[in-house]
């Protein structure tokens, strides 16, 4: 199973507590430009980070060959892959790194967004983004744990 989240917290609690024992992931990417760059941020994140799961940051264009390494060298049994954004996501997608299901589960407010949900506040790009996403096939999700139930259909 590969879990497809937008988050702009990227590794937390809810991801540590509560979608890794849900997917069963031993594999999290985070794909994010800036923080494959910044080794200092990389290592206060991975201390939130069992030991048992793999962790990698990278530059969202690398995520596609990302996946397709730790499909052929790693036994998965499940991948969480983290997004600051929707535009990261669609670069990804673009790129290459074909998913089915998005879900969104905490972007933050702030002014020119409007709140869709009460962790999610879209601006006129994200909306736009994400209405791309849905035409290419892409299902949304808006949650921020497994048992929540969806919040907006969009």
């Amino acid at each position: 199973m590969i879990l497809v989240r937008i988050d702009n917290r990227l590794i937390h609690g809810q991801i540590i507590e509560t979608w890794l024992p849900f997917t069963g992931a031993n594999h999290v990417i985070v794909a994010n430009d800036g923080l494959a760059n910044d080794v200092l941020q990389q290592e206060i994140m991975s201390l939130a980070i069992p030991q048992t799961i793999e962790s990698y940051f990278i530059n969202v264009d690398r995520l596609s060959e990302k996946i397709e390494q730790i499909q052929f060298i790693n036994d998965a049994q499940g991948i969480v892959v983290l997004f600051s954004s929707c535009p990261d996501a669609k670069r990804a997608f673009d790129s290459g790194f074909a998913f089915d299901n998005l879900n969104i589960g905490n972007v933050h407010y702030s002014p020119g967004k409007k709140q869709v949900s009460p962790s999610v506040a879209l601006s006129d790009e994200d909306e736009r983004c994400l209405r791309q996403l849905t035409r290419k096939g892409v299902e949304l999700d808006f949650r921020c744990v497994p048992n929540d139930p969806v919040q907006v259909r969009f």
